[in-house]
């Protein structure tokens, strides 16, 4: 695996777990009323779409011409799999939690409707199928980016509006799930993973400038956040460039970076850590919120705890048999290569 995606992954990972940690200790001890505070989870929000581009940027630079024979059934065991053994563990947390959850209703909530934190799963596997008809077809990014582009900042312009629907209410969680809504990272990203060898040398190159686009990505969504565009999700079309920028600077220096267990290992983990976190934060984040007036103490406590023991239970999982179709395969061979088609589940 190329260094710097396993660098790329690991911040992505890190960077969704602290969201949590704030969105967490945040219901049970109240959000810390300052602008700063908010602004700073809004860039947080980058990770879910830097995970989603990175899955099409190794599956287009590893499959260029076709995919291969085992493509969908090593993506439905270690992937899909774990997405509904999750959306069943949601559930049953949930059950423990609230008891006038439905538990079969939320079950099924879960897996139709992505009505839980797995949910990028359903727009991956939406965009996998799309990649099958591009290279199948040969479609040329080169005139579809552009197109790609304006129909996703339509289409969230379009959700992020006041919705009156009665339908669309009930399942506006749906709403992130259509692949158009992404459609705008599927074009780039393929056009990186393509082009990854002669792309990736040009960001070395002016890897300075990468800190220079970061820093105005963030001041296009600062500009947003103070006219009132306060909502804290992925569905916001300014963090496109937040998204792009942050993937350019981690590519650019990541190659700087000498090979570490650390970030090899969570970006190994990453998978079951996004799918793990979220679970085990609803379960101690009450005690931690308690134990700690300090609000940014009970966050960094949060973040780390929940991280380790998620980095624990995927650990002990992975000698089970079975495990792989719960917390996707992490298993790797002795060498220190990470191999793509496994770590492309992120």
């Amino acid at each position: 695996m190329i260094k710097e995606w396993n660098l790329l992954r690991t911040v992505a990972c890190l960077s969704i777990v602290l969201l949590h940690s704030t969105t967490h200790i945040g219901r049970v001890a109240g959000h810390i009323k300052l602008d700063l505070y908010h602004f700073f989870r809004i860039t947080l929000c980058y990770a879910t779409p830097t995970f989603i581009v990175l899955s099409i940027i190794i599956l287009a630079n590893r499959y260029t011409d076709k995919l291969p024979n085992n493509f969908w059934e090593k993506r439905l065991k270690f992937i899909f799999l774990p997405y509904v053994s999750f959306a069943i563990i949601d559930a049953v947390v949930g059950k423990s939690l609230n008891t006038n959850i439905f538990i079969d209703r939320q079950i099924l909530d879960n897996v139709l409707t992505g009505k839980y934190e797995g949910w990028f799963i359903l727009v991956i596997f939406q965009l996998y199928f799309l990649y099958y008809f591009v290279i199948k077809y040969k479609l040329s990014m080169k005139k579809i980016f552009p197109i790609s582009i304006i129909i996703m900042a339509w289409y969230l312009h379009f959700i992020s509006g006041p919705i009156t629907d009665p339908l669309l209410i009930k399942f506006k969680h749906t709403l992130k799930l259509p692949f158009i809504a992404w459609l705008g990272y599927f074009t780039i990203a393929i056009i990186i993973g393509k082009y990854y060898s002669l792309i990736s040398k040009k960001l070395f190159k002016y890897r300075w400038l990468t800190i220079l686009w970061v820093a105005i990505s963030l001041s296009i969504i600062y500009i947003s956040f103070r006219s009132g565009v306060t909502n804290i999700d992925s569905r916001r079309i300014d963090l496109y460039p937040l998204v792009l920028s942050v993937m350019a600077c981690i590519l650019a220096w990541g190659q700087s970076f000498h090979n570490s267990k650390v970030i090899n290992t969570i970006s190994n983990y990453s998978f079951g850590i996004y799918l793990l976190h979220w679970q085990i934060q609803r379960i101690i984040s009450p005690y931690i919120g308690e134990a700690f007036t300090h609000r940014s103490y009970a966050i960094i406590v949060l973040f780390f705890s929940s991280l380790l023991i998620s980095i624990i239970i995927i650990k002990l999982m992975s000698y089970l048999s079975f495990g792989k179709y719960i917390i996707g395969n992490i298993k790797r061979e002795k060498t220190s290569k990470i191999k793509v088609e496994q770590v492309v589940q992120a």
